[in-house]
């Protein structure tokens, strides 16, 4: 009866809020609720379906921490290594003792080149630099803003998007492979994500929605208001097909060893600013309630909003993706109180 009364109040989020984008829900893997909604492409009223690919905005943080842990696992850096002692572009106000760990847990202290705690308008958010400029991490280095350090590195947690472009620039930097190639090679195609890539705003592959932002005009695309193509703390795309064959392959160590796995998703730090049961491991969220745990991935972006978990102990998996800014939020929000209550 739980379950009915969820696919319940799920549909009518769908038709009251003009929800536009994909809802699964798996439990014990057998899916029980599916639902596509809305359009991929407004103006030729190309309809979203199961296996549309959606931007993810945030939820790449993960892809980044997942190809810096393979990079760990093969001993080419640590968690301790010091970023600045690998790249060597000049931030003359950042701690040379920030680590790579200090990077996946947002606790660097580093000033971030869009600080969410200042500006938190995702539709209005531009940088000097022209979004069609920026395809590499070492792209961003210019709008990095040289300030002072926030805090001392490992003092606590601030949501930092710079340092995960950091990570990108050293995944290229250690492996020789530019991030996005590396990412594609050694987490997408090594596990099977076919329908998973980053893909530029103005050559989006077939069966990929646009995202869409609302104005005093109506509708229109965000490809002016994202960079062209993804990197290391935003912009890839994804199906929630590929996103439960992740979530298999990462909880089977199938991606990383098992001891980095377990490290991975142990509460590194307390996240206050997010809510107060919310922490951050290495790259990926964690949820504590009494004595259960959620697991998941999120992002926001102009026309992105997105949230995957898994409660490993319920054996329940579920993603949300809209194609607009907060379209996936009423849904997660109603998930979430079915499954782990605040």
């Amino acid at each position: 009866m739980k379950y009915l009364a969820l696919q319940d109040k799920i549909n009518s989020l769908i038709l009251n809020t003009n929800f536009s984008g994909v809802v699964s829900i798996k439990e014990k893997d057998k899916i029980i609720y599916e639902n596509a909604a809305g359009f991929a492409d407004k103006s030729n009223k190309i309809r979203n379906n199961i296996k549309t690919k959606f931007g993810i905005a945030s939820g790449t943080k993960f892809f980044t921490a997942l190809a810096i842990g393979k990079l760990i696992d093969e001993g080419k850096i640590s968690l301790k290594s010091k970023v600045f002692d690998i790249i060597k572009y000049d931030f003359p106000l950042y701690s040379k003792d920030i680590t790579v760990e200090h990077l996946l847990t947002h606790t660097s202290g580093m000033p971030d080149y869009y600080d969410e705690e200042k500006f938190d308008d995702f539709d209005n958010f531009f940088l000097d630099i022209p979004w069609y400029k920026l395809r590499e991490p070492e792209d961003y280095f210019p709008v990095f803003p040289q300030e002072e350090m926030k805090f001392i590195p490992g003092e606590k947690f601030s949501y930092c998007n710079g340092g995960f472009v950091l990570l990108a620039a050293l995944v290229h930097e250690v492996s020789g492979i530019p991030y996005k190639k590396y990412v594609e090679e050694y987490v997408f195609k090594a596990v099977g994500l076919n329908d998973s890539g980053f893909f530029e705003m103005n050559r989006l592959p077939e069966n990929t929605a646009l995202g869409y932002i609302e104005d005093e005009n109506g509708w229109r695309t965000n490809i002016y208001n994202l960079p062209i193509v993804g990197g290391g703390d935003g912009g890839a795309f994804t199906t929630v097909g590929d996103l439960y064959i992740l979530w298999d392959a990462f909880f089977k160590y199938k991606i990383l060893s098992r001891d980095l796995t377990d490290l991975y998703v142990k509460p590194h730090v307390k996240a206050e600013s997010e809510g107060e049961n919310i922490y951050h491991g290495l790259g990926i969220w964690l949820r504590k309630e009494e004595n259960n745990m959620q697991e998941y991935i999120v992002g926001c972006d102009a026309g992105v909003s997105f949230l995957s978990a898994v409660i490993r102990n319920d054996e329940i998996a579920f993603t949300v993706i809209s194609n607009t800014t907060n379209g996936a939020w009423p849904i997660v929000r109603e998930i979430n109180r079915t499954y782990l209550p605040y």
